[in-house]
């Protein structure tokens, strides 16, 4: 048997364990007193976009309303139109700090589906670049991310003014 030393898992496995106990990552990130504490990237009235601690990809941010809501249904005209506007804008963000070839945008409504915050609806929004997929996770199901959280989170902060 191959083994594959990752101890940051360890802190991932914690944290799915604590949010179990502590509440919703998102209402918790529009609370916040410090955004950058929560990797919050944008904030309206009605959504929220923050970065993903745990990303498929680098810059996977989400977007999510305030109002905790468990699906798109739940949410009224304005709540959805801000939703999906505040996509529109992570998309241009992310387009001009990264340049990527493409993008991966979803919303996994219930456990069965992916969602990974049940109670709480919220968009996946994935840059995708031609070659992000190389032999690591096809021959050691194994994702390599290029750059340190923290970093992405500076480079989106200074990219944020440019973009409407």
């Amino acid at each position: 048997m191959d083994v594959l030393f990752a101890p940051w898992r360890m802190k991932y496995v914690e944290y799915v364990a604590r949010r179990k106990e502590e509440g919703c990552i998102f209402c918790e990130a529009a609370r916040a007193r410090d955004p950058e504490e929560k990797l919050v990237v944008y904030k309206t009235d009605r959504s929220i976009a923050v970065m993903n601690l745990y990303p498929y990809n680098t810059g996977h941010l989400m977007v999510a309303p305030l109002r905790h809501v468990p699906s798109i249904e739940d949410l009224g005209e304005e709540e959805l139109l801000d939703l999906f506007s505040l996509v529109r804008r992570c998309l241009r963000l992310l387009r001009r700090a990264f340049k990527p070839d493409g993008f991966n945008v979803g919303i996994n409504i219930g456990r069965i589906a992916g969602a990974g915050v049940e109670g709480h609806v919220h968009v996946h929004v994935v840059p995708r670049w031609c070659g992000d997929t190389n032999f690591m996770p096809v021959i050691a199901s194994t994702k390599v991310i290029p750059e340190g959280i923290r970093d992405t989170y500076r480079r989106l902060m200074r990219e944020r003014g440019a973009v409407t």
